[in-house]
């Protein structure tokens, strides 16, 4: 993609490396790399899963980059497809997507890291949204966290501005797992091949449902599943891997999953 995002691919796999020194921060035209890579990615029917980490051992990401905020470029820039960080509103995104988080996730961050469905942690890497001292809202932020923690967890995150280890990240269900020193992307990496080799209309099912049914109740959501009105649920019930998997089951042997 370019010096400040590079991307690889192997197996299935799609690994996504912010790389803008010293911190590792996201101006608009980052942002827009960032969507494009996701989007690329979102797109590849033979790309299953994702990795974004950040280079270097400091940062994972330090952010919106204040130093282009200063120079002139305003908080409602062109950010691209998938707006800020490129995966936080990437329309359409019913693939697994883990965060590597190699330093400091800050801010804007921060909330990349939430975007992901699972998130491992280098040991030092910490957390923090301290947009309260710059006088402005973590936007992505304030609507996942306190969502997906407890409130008063997420409002002292919020409110205060303070920070979070990454074994206290852990333990409050931020963080799914802390990898060994010097074992991060090998954690990653495990995991996006487990996933790789996992149905990956399945995973476009859950990915879409956990979306879609965020704002409805239980019974409408079970009501849209049974109906087929989610068409990840619809393309997985009427797929070729959907009789796959009790006919291995019977034949005791591993699933081949062809994503048709």
């Amino acid at each position: 993609m370019s010096e400040s995002v590079r991307t690889r691919s192997n197996q299935g796999v799609f690994e996504v490396t912010l790389d803008r020194p010293k911190a590792n921060a996201i101006d608009a035209d980052t942002s827009r790399r960032l969507g494009q890579a996701f989007a690329h990615f979102r797109d590849d029917p033979q790309l299953r899963v994702a990795i974004i980490t950040g280079a270097g051992e400091r940062f994972f990401c330090a952010g919106w980059d204040l130093v282009a905020a200063a120079d002139g470029e305003p908080q409602d820039a062109d950010y691209g497809v998938g707006g800020f960080g490129g995966l936080q509103e990437l329309p359409g995104l019913n693939k697994p997507v883990i965060a590597a988080v190699n330093g400091m996730a800050v801010g804007g961050g921060f909330e990349l890291a939430l975007a992901a469905d699972l998130i491992v942690a280098a040991p030092h890497a910490r957390f923090a949204l301290p947009e309260i001292n710059a006088g402005t809202l973590a936007e992505a932020a304030t609507v996942r966290l306190p969502r997906r923690i407890a409130w008063h967890v997420a409002m002292e995150l919020l409110l205060l501005g303070g920070w979070l280890a990454a074994e206290q990240a852990c333990a409050r269900g931020i963080v799914n797992a802390i990898a060994p020193p010097g074992q991060l992307m090998e954690q990653a990496r495990s995991w996006a091949r487990t996933l790789a080799q996992g149905p990956p209309l399945v995973f476009e099912a859950i990915k879409e449902v956990a979306r879609e049914s965020e704002s409805m109740r239980f019974a409408e959501a079970m009501e849209a599943i049974r109906r087929r009105r989610f068409p990840a649920v619809a393309r997985l019930y009427a797929s070729e891997d959907q009789r796959e998997g009790p006919r291995a089951f019977r034949d005791k042997r591993a699933p081949l999953w062809q994503g048709r």
